[in-house]
C-alpha cells in the first residue's frame, strides 16, 4: 500500500464525515429527511476527498522535495543561516515594537518577523560564495594537502555521458584541475547503463568504459563525486535536462560533445570542453624551432614521414621517409591550426642526416 493510496483513503473518510455532518445540519435546518441529506453529502464528500486529497498532501510535498533537491547543499546551508539570523533580529525588535500603541504594537512584531526572515534568507543566499570563503579562511585546515575546502565544495560541475565514456576526465581529476563536486544526475547514469546493455558490441564496450571511469573517479581520494536523483520533469532528452539543470544550479557542464557545446553556448550555459582543453595544452612551436621526434611512418605525399610529439601532435616531415624508425632533429617550417587540431610541418636537416645515411 503506497502513501498516496493511504492518504486518499484517509481523505475520503474525513471528507465523507464532513459531508455527512453538513448533511445532517442542513436536514435539521430545512426540516427534511435526515438520511437522504447525510447519504448524498457524505458520498459527495467521499468523492471530493478521494480526488483532491493528493493535491494538498503528496503533490505539494513532491514539488517541495523536487525544488529542494535542485538546490545545492551550500545554498540550503546559507538559507538556514539567514533564517536563524532573521529570526534573532526579529526577536530582539519584537519587545520594543510591542510597546507601540495599538494596533501598531500588535501588527509590527509579526511584520518584523516576516520582513527580517525574508531579507535574511535572500541576503545569505545571494552572498553564499563570500560566506563560505570567509568560513574557509577562519576555520579551514592549515594543511596544504587539504583540498576539500568550502570554496571547492561550493562549485558543482555537471558531467555528461560522453565525458564519462571518453575516460580522460579521471586523468584530469587526478591533477586537481577540477575543483569542486563532480555532479552526475541519475538520468545520465541511466543512459550510461542503457549504452552498456546495448546489443551492439562497440556501444556496449563504450558504456562499460564509462562505468569504469565513474568507478575510478569515486575511488580518487581528492575528488568529490556525487550521484544525485535531481531530474527535470516533462523533458526526455538528456542534453536538454543537463542544460536546464546547469541554469538552475548555476554550474558548468563538463563534456566533449560538439553539438551540446554549441547549443549550450546559444543558451548561455557554461561549458567545459575536454577537447578544447586538450588543444589548449599542446606544445606551442614556432617556425624555425628544432624538434627531436621519432618518425614512425610514411606520409601521404612522396618522400614524407610522419612523427608525433609527446603530447600527440602530428608532425609531417618533408624528406623524412628515409629516416623512418629513427629519432632525428627536424626544423619546423610551418604550423597549421585545423578543426581537428594543430598540424606541424618540418624538414629534416639534409646535410646532417644525408651524410649519416651515406655512411651505412
Amino acid at each position: 500500500m503506497t502513501v498516496d493510496f493511504f492518504l486518499r483513503i484517509l481523505g475520503m473518510l474525513f471528507f465523507a464525515f464532513l459531508g455527512g455532518y453538513a448533511g445532517g445540519e442542513l436536514a435539521i435546518y430545512y426540516q427534511r429527511d435526515n438520511l437522504t441529506y447525510v447519504s448524498v453529502l457524505g458520498l459527495v464528500g467521499a468523492l471530493v476527498g478521494l480526488i483532491l486529497t493528493p493535491y494538498f498532501t503528496t503533490r505539494p510535498m513532491r514539488t517541495l522535495r523536487a525544488v529542494l533537491g535542485r538546490l545545492s547543499a551550500e545554498t540550503l546551508f546559507a538559507g538556514l543561516i539567514g533564517l536563524i539570523t532573521g529570526l534573532l533580529i526579529a526577536a530582539l525588535l519584537a519587545f520594543p515594537l510591542s510597546l507601540l500603541p495599538p494596533p501598531l504594537g500588535e501588527i509590527l512584531p509579526f511584520v518584523g518577523v516576516v520582513v527580517f526572515v525574508y531579507f535574511g534568507i535572500s541576503l545569505f543566499i545571494m552572498r553564499q560564495g563570500d560566506l563560505f570563503s570567509l568560513i574557509s579562511a577562519l576555520f579551514g585546515r592549515s594543511s596544504e594537502t587539504d583540498a576539500l575546502t568550502w570554496s571547492n565544495l561550493n562549485r558543482n560541475i555537471l558531467l555528461d555521458t560522453s565525458v564519462l565514456i571518453d575516460g580522460r576526465v579521471s586523468d584530469i581529476a587526478k591533477t586537481g584541475f577540477l575543483p569542486g563536486t563532480l555532479l552526475i544526475p541519475r538520468f545520465v547514469l541511466n543512459e550510461l547503463q542503457y549504452i552498456a546493455d546495448s546489443p551492439d558490441s562497440l556501444r556496449r564496450a563504450r558504456g562499460r568504459r564509462g562505468m569504469e571511469t565513474l568507478a575510478e573517479l569515486q575511488r580518487l581520494p581528492n575528488v568529490m563525486v556525487r550521484v544525485s536523483d535531481i531530474d527535470v520533469e516533462g523533458i526526455r532528452d538528456v542534453d536538454d535536462k543537463l542544460m536546464i539543470l546547469a541554469r538552475q544550479l548555476k554550474c558548468p557542464i563538463l563534456t566533449n560533445d560538439y553539438n551540446l557545446h554549441r547549443i549550450a553556448e546559444l543558451q548561455g550555459v557554461t561549458i567545459l570542453n575536454i577537447n578544447e582543453l586538450a588543444n589548449a595544452v599542446r606544445s606551442v612551436v614556432l617556425p624555425g624551432e628544432v624538434l627531436r621526434i621519432n618518425i614512425i611512418q610514411e606520409g601521404k605525399e612522396p618522400g614524407q614521414g610522419v612523427g608525433y610529439m609527446d603530447d600527440g601532435t602530428m608532425v609531417v616531415v618533408e624528406n623524412g621517409r628515409d629516416v623512418i624508425g629513427e629519432y632525428c632533429e627536424v626544423t619546423v617550417s610551418k604550423v597549421l591550426q585545423t578543426a581537428a587540431g594543430r598540424m606541424i610541418f618540418a624538414r629534416v636537416d639534409e646535410e646532417k642526416y644525408g651524410k649519416k645515411r651515406r655512411t651505412f
